[in-house]
């Protein structure tokens, strides 16, 4: 209410700007706010006062946050490695997610319960989802769910210590999901029973919380690094090489001209800030993790022995992915109403991204042959050699 100025707030901008990391606050598309130079405190603080707007609780936890990541920075540097520009408003919606996952509520009861963390809790929350572990909310003691929703939405005493702890064994993840399930019911997918025939019934609620645990998993992680804008090793060097040999790439509605390649070269960091920018256009976190993922394929068939002619040809990253979408849908004989019922981001299947890159089922698989469509490459062309 006050709009207080979090203390050191532009000095730890400014060990994040000098590490050559941009800064955005707010929540794209419309209220996002780019920083890409060092700013006055006071200025800075009007910056994203203005971007939450009436919420100025987020804008509390905006500027906590910040400090957070510049000291981790300092310490730990190599979690931001292949990170160019963090967006703090996708790493606050993303928290509130994970705690709104874990507890099994609505969004805005998880965002109350991330601003009713102590800085501790939060800090080590942060400190988890940039080194990508899976994590788990604990008292330190043998509680269920709802004391522990109880002890986040109301004044506790010193007898329970919330903790954000890494779940280190598959024992301790599903004795943790089966605590989360003991009153509600396993989400799964329609149509799809996850009980063996045959087994116990305690057998059953064990398995069923297992799966319930694996479920989302990689959906989560697609989100997690879309937020964190987390790219693969050497992306933009290969991005530039398949632009070299195209016209052009399009991403959504924005497009990469071949011309980029004469200005800059491939390990320049102003080329690595112009795919960023495109790639930056699109909301979704999930949805932009998937972009990354066709623009890798792209690059593998770049690389490979494949006598493939781009020249004057403009890759459409999009179409891949739909093209993708449709065929997993397809050979996973998935019915139209579960189709309807499951769609994400983009109109993807939530299902396809919440499956694993690698693997003959895998959406690298499933890209590789939805660029084959983009490219109108013949089917019984070998590509093998570009996702080898």
């Amino acid at each position: 209410m006050l709009k207080k100025r979090v203390e050191d707030l532009a000095l730890a901008a400014t060990d994040l700007l000098v590490r050559q990391k941009q800064l955005s606050v707010g929540l794209p598309p419309d209220s996002e706010k780019t920083i890409t130079s060092p700013l006055p405190p006071d200025e800075l603080a009007t910056i994203i006062y203005s971007v939450c707007g009436e919420d100025l609780s987020t804008a509390s936890l905006t500027q906590e946050l910040l400090i957070y990541l510049a000291m981790f920075i300092r310490t730990e540097p190599k979690l931001f490695n292949e990170m160019l520009r963090l967006r703090v408003g996708l790493i606050i919606q993303v928290m509130a997610t994970e705690l709104a996952r874990l507890f099994k509520c609505t969004g805005e009861e998880a965002s109350d319960h991330l601003l009713n963390l102590s800085p501790y809790e939060l800090k080590m929350m942060l400190h988890h989802i940039l080194s990508g572990k899976e994590f788990m909310i604990t008292t330190g003691e043998d509680v269920d769910r709802e004391t522990i929703l109880e002890l986040l939405t109301t004044d506790y005493d010193d007898e329970y210590k919330l903790s954000v702890v890494t779940k280190h064994a598959k024992k301790e993840t599903s004795a943790f999901a089966e605590r989360l399930s003991k009153t509600s019911t396993p989400s799964k997918v329609p149509g799809v029973s996850f009980t063996p025939p045959g087994t116990t019934s305690r057998k059953s609620d064990m398995f069923e919380s297992e799966m319930e645990d694996r479920q989302g998993q990689w959906l989560r992680r697609r989100r997690l690094d879309g937020a964190l804008n987390r790219v693969p090793v050497g992306f933009y060097t290969q991005v530039w090489k398949v632009l070299e040999k195209c016209h052009g790439l399009s991403i959504g509605n924005h497009f990469l001209p071949h011309s980029l390649t004469r200005e800059m070269t491939s390990g320049e960091f102003k080329f690595a800030l112009q795919v960023e920018r495109v790639l930056n256009m699109i909301p979704q976190p999930e949805f932009r993790q998937m972009m990354v993922e066709a623009l890798m394929v792209t690059t593998m068939l770049v690389d490979g022995d494949c006598r493939i002619n781009l020249s004057g040809q403009v890759i459409h990253i999009d179409k891949i992915v739909f093209n993708a979408n449709d065929i997993f849908i397809q050979e996973q004989k998935i019915s139209p109403e579960v189709v309807a019922s499951s769609q994400g981001a983009a109109g993807i299947c939530q299902h396809l991204f919440d499956t694993a890159p690698s693997g003959r089922y895998g959406t690298m698989s499933y890209m590789a042959r939805g660029l084959a469509m983009a490219l109108n490459l013949d089917q019984h062309q070998n590509l093998e050699c570009s996702i080898s």
